[in-house]
């Protein structure tokens, strides 16, 4: 498989995604909230689909691609998605961020100019304690532009 780009070896078929990435390789991004795939902050990209890595064997991504966060942040959408979230407020406690970034990232590729119901259904799987959702859409509709 590859991470980001990068060829790796995982050791363990069995472990779970999130802890590969962050035990194994210090890509400490994702963050485990839940551990049962609601709160999104675990997001990452496998094969370029959102999915929350909390709930992904590292066996189940075969020879495909997985990018983070440090990944998606490297391109240009990643990084107008995150200043974005700086300039609109969107970040407050930062766990969800990740996730929103990523997931951000992905409904961009897709919808290069999304309406609110696909930026709502793109993010849908993020969860935030902290902002409310006002900011975050503000964050997205910026980066977009």
């Amino acid at each position: 498989m590859k991470v980001n780009g990068v060829p790796v070896d995982p050791p363990d078929a069995a472990a779970r995604l999130i802890d590969y990435l962050r035990d194994d390789l210090g890509l400490i991004g994702a963050k485990e909230g839940c551990g049962m795939g609601e709160c999104g902050s675990c997001t990452v990209l496998m094969n370029g689909s959102p999915v929350c890595s909390c709930l992904v064997l590292v066996g189940q991504v075969g020879d495909g691609e997985v990018t983070t966060v440090e990944g998606v942040a490297s391109g240009a959408t990643g990084r107008a998605v995150q200043e974005a979230f700086v300039r609109r407020q969107a970040v407050q406690c930062g766990f969800c961020v990740a996730g929103m970034v990523v997931s951000a990232s992905a409904l961009m590729a897709e919808h290069p100019a999304p309406t609110d119901e696909q930026m709502r259904a793109g993010l849908e799987g993020n969860l935030c304690r902290c902002t409310g959702y006002g900011a975050i859409a503000r964050a997205v509709r910026e980066a977009t532009r």
